[in-house]
C-alpha cells in the first residue's frame, strides 16, 4: 500500500492527512479544502491511500446493458439534451415488444445488469412499468434489474395512485432489485429553482431514496457537477448523502457525473477539464467514508481519464454500458460501449487487477473459453 505523503504543497492537506491517519471524519471545511486545493497529486495520493485500504489493487467492472425506454419527458431540465416532447422529432417510447427485441439481440452475451432509465412521460400508465420489469425479468432472469431514478419513482407513484412505499413494493415484486442514483443533480434549492424546477427537489429525492432503502432496494448516488453549482453546494450535497448512508446503509456506490453542455440550454458553459473531473472523485473517496465504492464513469470523462481516476480514489469503471444514449446526446465523445476485454486492458494498464462483478459487487466466475464473449 502506498504511504500517505509526508509533505504537501498545500499545507491545508497536512491537517486532513492527520485526520485520515487517525480515522477521524472529515467535515464541511475539509471538503472545501479538498475541492479548492491545487495540490492535485497529493490529493490523489490521499484518496488512493483510502481506496487501497478498502480494495487493495482491485478495480471492478460489470457486464451491463443500458435501456432507455423513452425520452419523452415533461420536466425539460435545462441541462438535458435527451428529453423530447411527445410528437417532437426524435421522440421515442419503446413498446414492450421493442424492449424484448432489444434484449434478445444480445441474448448470447453474459449481461449481469440491466440499467434502465427514461423520461417523465406524462401518459404512460402504471401497468407499463410493471410489465416493463416483468418482460425484462422473463427475457433476462439472471440479470439484476437496476431501474428508475427517484424522480421516475415519484412520477410512477403518481400514476399508480399508491404511496411511494407501496409503489416500490409493487415494482420490487415485478423484478426491480436496485435503483440508479440519478435525478439528485446537486441537492440545492437554488440550483433546483434555476435549472430543473419541474423536477422533485432535494428533500423529496432524499425521502424517496430513504423509502427505497427501507423496502430493501439498494440504490446508487450521483452528483452532476460542472454547471452553475458552487463548491460549497457540492460539499453540502456529499454530506447529505453521507448522513443518509449513516442512517440507512442503503447506498452501493457514488458516481460523480460530469456535465456535458453540448445540445443543452447551458451550452455556453465550458466542458470540464481533467482537473475538474479528478477532484470530485478524490474528494468523494475521502469525504464519503461510509461508501464502499466510488465509480469513475468512463462514458462521462472518457476512457483514458477513467484509468487515471483509479489512482485518485475510484475503484470501479462501471461497465460495458452497451447503448448508452443520455450522455452521448449531450456531446460525449467516449465509445458507445466497451467489451469485457477492453475494460480488463484498461484496468490492467492502469496498474490494477480487474475484477468482473455482478450488480452487488460479488465477483463473478470467469466464463468458459468457448463461450461467446466480446
Amino acid at each position: 500500500m502506498r504511504p500517505i505523503p509526508d509533505t504537501f504543497h498545500d499545507p491545508r492537506l497536512s491537517a486532513i492527512a492527520d485526520k485520515v491517519t487517525a480515522g477521524r471524519r472529515l467535515d464541511h471545511d475539509d471538503g472545501l479544502t479538498l475541492l479548492t486545493t491545487s495540490d492535485l497529486v497529493n490529493l490523489g495520493r490521499l484518496a488512493d491511500h483510502q481506496r487501497r485500504q478498502l480494495h487493495g489493487d482491485k478495480a471492478y467492472f460489470v457486464y451491463n446493458q443500458h435501456l432507455n425506454y423513452t425520452n419523452v419527458c415533461q420536466n425539460r431540465c435545462q441541462f438535458c439534451a435527451f428529453a423530447r416532447d411527445d410528437e417532437e422529432q426524435g421522440a421515442f417510447t419503446m413498446s414492450l415488444a421493442d424492449v424484448e427485441q432489444r434484449l434478445r439481440e444480445r441474448i448470447d452475451e453474459p449481461i449481469r445488469e440491466l440499467h434502465v432509465v427514461g423520461g417523465i412521460h406524462p401518459d404512460l400508465p402504471f401497468d407499463y412499468y410493471i410489465k416493463l420489469l416483468e418482460t425484462m425479468k422473463r427475457v433476462r432472469p439472471r440479470a439484476t434489474i437496476k431501474a428508475f431514478t427517484a424522480v421516475e419513482i415519484d412520477h410512477i407513484a403518481g400514476r399508480s395512485g399508491l404511496s411511494v412505499e407501496e409503489t416500490l413494493l409493487r415494482l420490487k415484486a415485478a423484478g426491480l432489485e436496485m435503483m440508479p442514483g440519478g435525478g439528485a443533480e446537486v441537492l440545492s434549492d437554488r440550483i433546483h429553482d434555476r435549472l430543473y424546477n419541474r423536477k422533485i427537489d432535494g428533500r423529496h429525492w432524499l425521502k424517496i431514496v430513504r423509502t427505497a432503502h427501507r423496502t430493501g432496494i439498494i440504490t446508487n448516488a450521483t452528483m452532476l457537477y460542472g454547471h452553475i453549482e458552487t463548491l460549497a453546494e457540492r460539499v453540502r450535497h456529499l454530506l447529505a448523502l453521507r448522513d443518509l448512508q449513516d442512517e440507512t446503509g442503503g447506498f452501493s456506490a457514488f458516481i460523480p457525473l460530469a456535465f456535458h453542455p453540448q445540445n443543452t440550454r447551458l451550452n455556453r458553459i465550458p466542458e470540464t477539464t481533467a482537473f475538474d473531473d479528478l477532484t470530485p472523485i478524490a474528494t468523494a473517496r475521502l469525504l464519503l467514508d461510509n461508501f464502499d465504492h466510488v465509480k469513475a464513469n468512463w462514458v462521462m470523462i472518457g476512457e483514458a481519464l477513467a484509468q487515471v481516476a483509479l489512482n485518485f480514489g475510484a475503484d470501479d469503471l462501471d461497465g460495458t454500458i452497451i447503448e448508452e444514449k443520455i450522455t452521448h446526446m449531450a456531446g460525449a465523445t467516449s465509445a458507445k460501449g466497451l467489451g469485457r476485454a477492453q475494460l480488463k486492458r484498461m484496468i490492467t494498464a492502469a496498474g490494477f487487477v480487474p475484477v468482473e462483478r455482478d450488480a452487488f459487487y460479488r465477483p463473478v466466475e470467469e466464463a468458459r473459453p468457448n463461450s461467446r464473449q466480446p
